[in-house]
């Protein structure tokens, strides 16, 4: 038998599937989960926030196959877990449709003017002019990161008639290498990032970057905070040499009240709420995990499978 550590969370969902080879133990605390780590040959440990997932995978000496619903894990011990031999399986592409969708709805939301009719409406101003002009269509868009979400995003804005360029680690297909992309940021009217939050993209757009935008440029971000400068960011947006930032993601996160992004008229923030504006994430988690099993169990490799060097 293999002991399986889950939270009980995805019990209904899981537990009338599991073969009969998993002796599953259910935790519904941090305690439990705590105190169960040790014993867990594979385990599920996902909590709502980073801190208590960090302490109970540490805890976990003897795990070999570490599931977990969420795409970024570059908040885990992953040196730690590669020095142990385990097995990480991530969330990656169970939220890539409705992230890809809420793009497109930030973007159209800016492009037409969207909060400034929601206001007109609470105010039961009947407005006589759009107070958004801009067509997709024909806009150019560089998109950092064509991975699970990248790659959605780039064919809904295709479908809009947005020419788009990617930028890969391996410039290959018509995308750009990870050293070509700074020099030809002038010319795109959007910018999107859709990385993975590791050392090489911390803080990959900044100062330089933004004042190297056009001023009428767009930037969307529903990677990670820490992956822009926000400071530089406030002061570009401010200053307004780039026409908007829509924000999914902030760093810190929440943003304190006091935060100026906040009271920044030229930005848009949607309080990382785009991989949860569904109800399908924890069904499609559930199904995954129960082939990983099956995989696992024939010797097979499991999928998504992190490189824990990389960190995604």
């Amino acid at each position: 038998m293999t002991i399986a550590v889950l939270s009980a969370l995805i019990r209904p969902l899981v537990e009338p599937r599991l073969p009969a080879w998993v002796e599953p133990r259910w935790f519904l605390s941090q305690e439990e989960a705590l105190d169960l780590a040790p014993q867990a040959e594979i385990g599920w440990f996902d909590f709502p926030r980073p801190e208590p997932m960090v302490e109970v995978v540490t805890a976990a000496t003897n795990l070999r196959w570490l599931n977990s619903i969420y795409a970024g894990l570059d908040f885990l011990p992953l040196h730690l877990l590669h020095e142990r031999g385990v097995t990480v399986t991530n969330g990656a592409g169970i939220n890539a449709v409705t992230i890809a969708e809420y793009v497109v709805m930030m973007m159209l939301a800016h492009a037409k003017g969207l909060p400034e009719v929601v206001r007109a409406q609470d105010r039961r101003d009947w407005l006589h002019d759009s107070p958004g002009k801009r067509e997709l269509a024909g806009e150019r868009v560089l998109l950092l990161g064509l991975g699970a979400i990248g790659s959605l995003i780039r064919t809904r804005l295709e479908a809009f008639g947005m020419e788009v360029t990617a930028v890969r680690r391996s410039a290959a297909g018509g995308a750009l290498g990870p050293h070509e992309w700074r020099a030809r940021l002038g010319e795109f009217d959007w910018i999107i990032l859709a990385v993975p939050a590791t050392p090489e993209t911390e803080r990959m757009i900044g100062a330089d970057e933004l004042a190297a935008m056009k001023g009428t440029a767009v930037l969307v971000n529903v990677a990670r905070g820490s992956v822009v400068d926000q400071q530089a960011l406030v002061s570009a947006l401010a200053q307004r040499r780039i026409e908007a930032a829509l924000l999914d993601v902030t760093d810190p996160e929440p943003l304190p009240p006091g935060h100026p992004l906040w009271a920044a008229a030229n930005a848009l923030l949607t309080m990382h709420l785009s991989g949860r504006a569904q109800t399908k994430m924890f069904a499609r988690s559930a199904d995954r995990f129960v082939e990983n099993l099956a995989r696992w169990h024939a010797g097979e490799p499991v999928q998504p499978q992190m490189d824990l060097l990389r960190g995604y």
